[in-house]
């Protein structure tokens, strides 16, 4: 019996993350619209900048230092 209700109250807390959450995005859209900004839709791409940050390539300034000398 006390595993039903152990459930029952881990199901009631999703839940109520689950509306918060969903209350957290209604109030940022509504911010948003009443702000007047658009976010930017995401193209899926990675930019130079994100490449850089995880270590992929290495920054372009470091580049252009080692083809010039």
């Amino acid at each position: 019996m006390a595993r039903a209700s152990r459930m029952s109250v881990l199901k009631r807390k999703r839940e109520s993350e689950k509306a918060e959450k969903a209350a957290r995005k209604r109030e940022e859209r509504a911010v948003e619209k009443d702000l007047g900004v658009k976010k930017e839709p995401h193209s899926g791409e990675a930019t130079q900048d994100d490449l850089e940050a995880y270590g992929m390539v290495q920054p372009a300034s470091d580049e252009d230092e080692e083809s010039e000398g």
